[in-house]
């Protein structure tokens, strides 16, 4: 079974490799950018292309959480990947992955028994990020806020530890990367950088340890 994953997450990965180059950092319309990433996945051939690192990246998620989490968290882990590609690329998590995957992924929790807990991790998280955002939105974006909702679903299904490492892991990482760029003078305290792919490893770190 997880060889076979591996193998559906190679071809998955060559559709996170067509939204990672879909969208732009500041598009002048969304929608059209919108329409055009969904007729570009239509267009996708799901051969891996060179170098295979977005599908090699997908198909070692998807094995991991799969064998840690179980398979209703196959597609968190796909959807993760793909956001992290796209936000590390274009400092921007869009609405046309993250919102259609709040009823995705509580369709694919049902198995699990959890919703309810799964529910309350969701706005628990998102409501945590909406504060910091209220408090400083020029370090923190709304697609954050949207991504720390569908973190705290697929964590809060199970369990309150892996909630919590998810929620710590997101910060410490982004506060340690932060660290490396300032120790080695790649950037100053007014530096931004993408923080979504930060709370994902964060996410992945919780799924692989809860489960």
């Amino acid at each position: 079974m997880l060889a076979l994953l591996g193998v559906l997450g190679l071809v998955a990965g060559r559709y996170v490799r067509t939204l990672a180059g879909a969208f732009a950092p500041d598009p002048a319309d969304h929608r059209a950018e919108a329409r055009a990433a969904l007729r570009a996945l239509v267009r996708t051939v799901p051969v891996p292309a060179w170098p295979p690192l977005p599908e090699v990246v997908t198909a070692v998620v998807t094995v991991l959480v799969a064998w840690r989490a179980g398979l209703p968290y196959v597609y968190a882990a796909v959807a993760g990947t793909a956001l992290a590609f796209v936000d590390w690329r274009t400092s921007r998590l869009p609405d046309v992955i993250t919102l259609p995957s709040y009823p995705i992924l509580v369709l694919t929790l049902l198995p699990t028994g959890e919703l309810p807990r799964a529910l309350l991790g969701g706005l628990a998280l998102a409501a945590a990020y909406g504060v910091l955002w209220f408090v400083r939105p020029a370090d923190l974006g709304l697609g954050d806020v949207k991504l720390a909702g569908l973190i705290g679903l697929a964590c809060g299904a199970l369990g309150w530890q892996a909630w919590a490492v998810a929620a710590l892991g997101g910060q410490f990482l982004g506060a340690l990367y932060a660290v490396v760029l300032l120790a080695t003078r790649r950037a100053t305290r007014a530096t931004q950088f993408p923080f979504g792919p930060f709370m994902l490893l964060g996410a992945l770190a919780g799924l692989c340890l809860g489960g």
